[in-house]
């Protein structure tokens, strides 16, 4: 995901959600509440890896369309 984007010139910020509990807490938090995540769960998968944009206004599983991005 990380040389997708950066192949594709988009500006973003990676998080390493193991790199320390806050992190990992952030993650669990968009995980547990928001409804993009509800299918991911109902299939017993972690949701990882995934885009959040703008503080969870919108999340993104998978390679994204890039303009999906703007």
């Amino acid at each position: 995901m990380k040389e997708f984007l950066s192949q594709n010139n988009v500006e973003f910020t990676y998080v390493e959600i193991t790199e320390s509990m806050r992190t990992l807490k952030a993650f669990l938090h968009y995980r547990d509440n928001h409804p993009a995540f509800a299918e991911i769960k109902e299939a017993g998968r972690v949701g990882l890896p995934c885009i959040v944009i703008n503080e969870g206004e919108k999340i993104i599983f998978g390679k994204p369309d890039l303009a999906e991005l703007s």
